[in-house]
């Protein structure tokens, strides 16, 4: 005998009900006869459980003494109860399971908990309904074993830096079981990829410890070139001594224009270079500028 579910029962077949109820009991009333009301129940009765609708996104199996005679859907049909069953109402629009591998090892032995979404459809009702006895169950598990399995062919750093190729391998390994099933899945989106919090301060030390040692490759390198930048100099000035006596000349210029600035300057220097001259002129400019 089929179960009848009070979601199968619609407005329009609880509008035809009322209408022959009322109908009937108003012609009772007029012949002062109850068979009218009592005619009118009895096929309100049937135009309660006999009309159904189908919304425009849902399909429906019609089965007639469980042999299964075709979809019905969508809009408005008729079936005869207790003869003709429904199955359960297929939506077709696109829908979303979200799916979770806790504590699942990486190919390098590293225990992560992952997040995923996966979009599906049902693009053939016929399938999903005659095929898999609970097809949203189904896919469901489906994604969360091919996710446990594609964590296990992936190391860490791919499926942190390659989750688009992670989904897109997911979506396509799904797709081949549900296919058979007259579902499609459209896409795989990886939402999160968790890790241990110790394992995660651990990479956090050995990202700044690179940052560091990057450094210091960076500065190194800068001094070999400056050191190369003053053999070149040291070239052109021993060729050219008085060249060397104008930069140290420019250089102690520089130093001692300041004012308030002292330069203490070796004898020696002062007699090699003939600074002697320069520098009481430069104490000379700065005595008449204060």
């Amino acid at each position: 005998m089929a179960r009848i579910q009070l979601n199968e029962i619609n407005g329009v077949a609880r509008l035809l009900f009322v209408v022959c109820l009322v109908i009937g009991l108003a012609v009772a009333q007029v012949v002062h006869n109850p068979a009218p009301a009592i005619f009118g129940a009895l096929l309100g009765l049937y135009l309660l459980f006999a009309i159904k609708v189908v919304r425009q996104w849902e399909k429906v199996a019609l089965l007639r003494l469980g042999r299964y005679i075709g979809l019905r859907g969508p809009g408005m049909f008729h079936i005869i109860p207790l003869i003709e069953t429904l199955s359960p109402y297929v939506d077709q629009r696109v829908r979303v399971a979200s799916v979770s591998a806790e504590s699942t090892l990486t190919r390098d032995t590293v225990p992560v908990n992952v997040d995923a979404i996966v979009f599906w459809l049902v693009w053939n009702a016929e399938k999903s309904i005659l095929e898999v006895e609970n097809f949203v169950e189904a896919i469901n598990m489906s994604a969360q074993t091919a996710l446990r399995e594609s964590i296990g062919r992936h190391e860490l750093a791919q499926m942190i830096t390659e989750r688009e190729t992670m989904g897109r391998e997911l979506q396509r390994i799904l797709d081949e079981k549900t296919n058979p099933w007259g579902i499609t899945v459209q896409s795989v989106e990886i939402r999160d990829v968790k890790i241990p919090q110790g394992l995660e301060d651990a990479m956090s030390r050995q990202a700044q410890a690179e940052r560091e040692r990057q450094a210091r490759i960076i500065l190194g390198q800068a001094e070999t070139e400056i050191s190369a930048s003053f053999v070149q100099a040291a070239a052109a000035y021993v060729e050219n001594p008085v060249a060397l006596h104008l930069r140290a000349m420019n250089m102690l210029y520089e130093a001692i224009k300041e004012r308030g600035s002292m330069v203490i300057v070796p004898s020696s220097a002062v007699e090699t270079m003939g600074l002697g001259g320069t520098l009481a002129t430069a104490s000379l400019g700065g005595a008449k500028a204060a």
